[in-house]
């Protein structure tokens, strides 16, 4: 459904909302658009409102009768622990604003802080892949929040010459080592396998001190992606030891959640799935793999990722008003300390997930 912006707006052009789930023309918006990705889609759009009962909202210059040519999706997050903000997009990477014209992307972010005021939102942020919005949106009180490092494996040289790219004892030896080990795979979306997965995620986890992604959120996705997403778990002999995630749009895979269990590490199981994924990514003509966001606080899993993509890019995630005041990352280090989690039973840990993710989208 379309509805009118007031005349609130002080833009030069009316501003727009619609429903991406239920307007036609977005899904084969995103499809042409050069900048779409798995993210703007309405599969992960409806998997978010779902799972945690967000509201899809895209902000856009066109109206109801025209066809799209440009679109800034959002989610509303109505939380009493965490406060009520617009983010694009929650348990997102990236999410770049979808507009070819410097003037409909300015009259766009000049209107989102009219709307800020309007709801009395406690912030709103953009994740965007390009720098262009910090040459923009800067100059409008947009400061960045977070910083991450995208890591993304350009698949179109040989596989032979991909593989002698990557770290020879990170990588290139410890997947020969599963192969000398007798690793074995499946793949694909069953329900056998979502909870292999899922037994494992919610191990690693554990080990990291942060309660799981709630369990019906994996099966949104496999519900709602269907064949654009695939679940890789290694096997030795008949135990699981290590699973990833990948979702597939267009011509790029994206890794997205991966765990092991910790005992098996030494058969290099991790880097194996990886290179599987990425050996039928380019078989079935994909051009990129796209390895997801990195924290700089997080130097192991940062080394992981430089170990296959040398040379990743740094992208910010913006926020209005200033991040300072309002850092969700520290305040959860300081209400629910990682040492807490680990060791609390598996099950409670699940229950905790249960409850709080929805409140830190």
């Amino acid at each position: 459904m379309l509805q009118q912006k007031s005349e609130r707006a002080s833009t030069p052009h009316k501003v727009y909302q619609l429903d991406p789930v239920e307007d036609a023309r977005w899904e084969p918006f995103v499809e042409q658009h050069s900048n779409g990705s798995v993210f703007h889609s309405g599969a992960w759009l409806r998997a978010l409102r779902d799972t945690y009962g967000y509201e899809p909202v895209v902000f856009t210059t066109r109206p109801p009768t025209e066809e799209l040519t440009n679109g800034i999706v959002f989610c509303r997050i109505q939380s009493w622990l965490t406060g009520s903000r617009l983010i694009s997009l929650p348990f997102s990477d990236h999410c770049e604003p979808l507009c070819n014209s410097g003037e409909e992307f300015e009259c766009l972010i000049q209107h989102l802080l009219t709307e800020r005021e309007f709801h009395r939102y406690k912030y709103i942020q953009m994740r965007p892949v390009s720098e262009y919005f910090g040459k923009t949106g800067g100059g409008n009180g947009w400061l960045p929040a977070d910083e991450y490092f995208l890591h993304i494996l350009d698949l179109k040289p040989p596989l032979s010459e991909l593989f002698a790219t990557f770290d020879k004892d990170s990588v290139q030896r410890r997947i020969q080592r599963a192969e000398r080990a007798g690793l074995s795979e499946k793949c694909g979306r069953t329900e056998a396998l979502l909870e292999k997965f899922y037994r494992l995620f919610v191990l690693t986890r554990k080990r990291q001190g942060v309660p799981p992604t709630p369990y019906r959120w994996f099966c949104k996705l496999v519900e709602e992606l269907g064949k654009s997403l695939e679940i890789r778990v290694a096997y030795k002999g008949d135990l699981p030891t290590a699973a990833i995630l990948t979702l597939r749009f267009r011509d790029v895979v994206y890794y997205k959640y991966g765990c092991s269990d910790g005992q098996f590490n030494a058969y290099g199981a991790t880097p194996w799935l990886f290179w599987q994924a990425i050996t039928s990514a380019k078989s079935s003509g994909a051009a990129q793999f796209d390895f997801g966001r990195t924290e700089l606080s997080n130097p192991g899993l940062l080394a992981f990722k430089n170990h296959w993509v040398a040379q990743p890019r740094r992208i910010a995630y913006w926020q209005y008003p200033s991040p300072s005041a309002y850092d969700l990352t520290e305040g959860w280090k300081q209400k629910f300390a990682k040492s807490f989690f680990s060791v609390m039973p598996s099950r409670l840990n699940v229950v905790m997930g249960n409850l709080l993710y929805r409140h830190f989208g």
